[in-house]
């Protein structure tokens, strides 16, 4: 009982960490590779390679069903390396990388 409710609470944590990851990797393929460069930030190449294997040691870390003999200390560097950047980097990139159009701090261009 205590077991089985053990696995599900370490599959919650291990699978919230592969959520953030990849939401990290997502937001990552959406800014422009200009942005990166404009905030001083390492440039989105490098970006893109830890948080790809962030994903992959976040998925590796799941308990189940693969059950793989992985240290599973390494899912929560690959945590860190996602919340550093939705932490740090995606808040110094987002000015840079708008889209063109109406939005905040820009003017309307008129039409319906």
């Amino acid at each position: 009982m205590i077991a089985s409710l053990q696995l599900l609470l370490f599959f919650v944590f291990y699978f919230a960490i592969l959520a953030i990851a990849a939401w990290a990797l997502i937001d990552l393929s959406r800014r422009p590779a200009s942005a990166f460069t404009q905030a001083g930030k390492l440039t989105k190449t490098k970006w893109g390679l830890i948080l790809g294997a962030a994903v992959m040691i976040a998925f590796i870390s799941l308990p189940y069903p693969l059950n793989l003999p992985f240290p599973d200390f390494l899912a929560l560097v690959s945590a860190v390396a996602a919340i550093v950047y939705l932490v740090d980097v995606k808040p110094a990139i987002t000015p840079y990388s708008r889209r063109r159009g109406n939005g905040p701090g820009r003017p309307s261009s008129g039409g319906w």
